[in-house]
């Protein structure tokens, strides 16, 4: 991998991981375009550190209360938004400990998988921006019922091109929460399944810098491009969220998936 591929598909990561256009299937589209092979899941762990560091660094304050409250066992709106949090991760959980061979299976799927699931994350904006409209005088905080509901979202976003964001959000707005609720607890409720992602690949021998052949500057580059491009994402993303415009979204992923379905019947 050269440093301009890490660097490409560090601003990938650092982006998409937090705009609703799919991380995993933007990473796929691009190493099939562009011919970058890796021999394991070494590169993906350091740039999904890098947005969970982002993601700490920007939510710095929120997590630190929650975690100081829940800890002292105080009934503060923080620990109980850590609770809610910590519902929301059940069905992730699931997901992991009994279908993660179904689930890496998926991306075997190449680059036509990843075209059907962004244009289902079109639909997903789409109805969400609708759904938005219909009911912006009922918006309510994100509830226990809420939350495992949007912790569904996120395990179906396991599969490449559906964003993991497009869809915990769009379900949030969906069921009437509160629009600067949303994009916070969507972006914060990913960073223990991350980690515990990455724990698990380090234990399977799924990061291997020396054995994988990547070079330490290629992970430098793409670490620290992806933290500072998820720096970005992430504040124009909850921004975007407030203001309801996702149209401009569900259009680039309706072009990008129908392009991927296109594209392979030309090979």
């Amino acid at each position: 991998m050269t440093g301009f591929e890490a660097f490409l598909l560090g601003l990938l990561q650092g982006l998409t991981e937090f705009l609703p256009v799919s991380s995993s299937g933007h990473l796929l589209i691009a190493k099939e375009f562009f011919g970058i092979e890796t021999q394991d899941a070494t590169f993906e762990i350091v740039v999904h550190a890098a947005t969970v560091l982002s993601t700490i660094v920007v939510f710095r304050k929120s997590l630190w209360n929650m975690v100081s409250d829940s800890v002292r066992f105080r009934r503060t709106p923080h620990s109980l938004l850590a609770l809610r949090i910590l519902v929301s991760m059940i069905p992730v959980l699931v997901v992991g400990l009994f279908f993660k061979d179904k689930v890496e299976a998926l991306f075997s799927g190449g680059i036509t998988f990843v075209g059907f699931m962004l244009i289902l994350t079109s639909l997903l904006l789409i109805l969400a921006q609708w759904m938005t409209t219909r009911r912006s005088d009922k918006a309510h905080p994100i509830g226990y019922r809420d939350a495992f509901v949007i912790g569904i979202a996120q395990a179906c976003a396991v599969v490449p091109g559906l964003s993991r964001s497009g869809a915990t959000i769009a379900t949030g707005l969906c069921m009437g929460n509160y629009k600067d609720k949303v994009a916070p607890f969507s972006f914060m409720m990913v960073l223990v399944p991350v980690l515990g992602e990455a724990f698990l690949e380090i234990l399977d021998g799924g990061f291997s810098p020396a054995v994988s052949g990547l070079s330490l500057t290629s992970l430098l580059i793409g670490f620290t491009t992806a933290f500072v491009a998820g720096l970005f994402a992430c504040r124009f993303m909850i921004a975007i969220v407030r203001r309801v415009k996702f149209t401009w979204f569900a259009l680039y992923c309706l072009l990008a998936g129908a392009a991927c379905l296109i594209v392979p019947l030309f090979k």
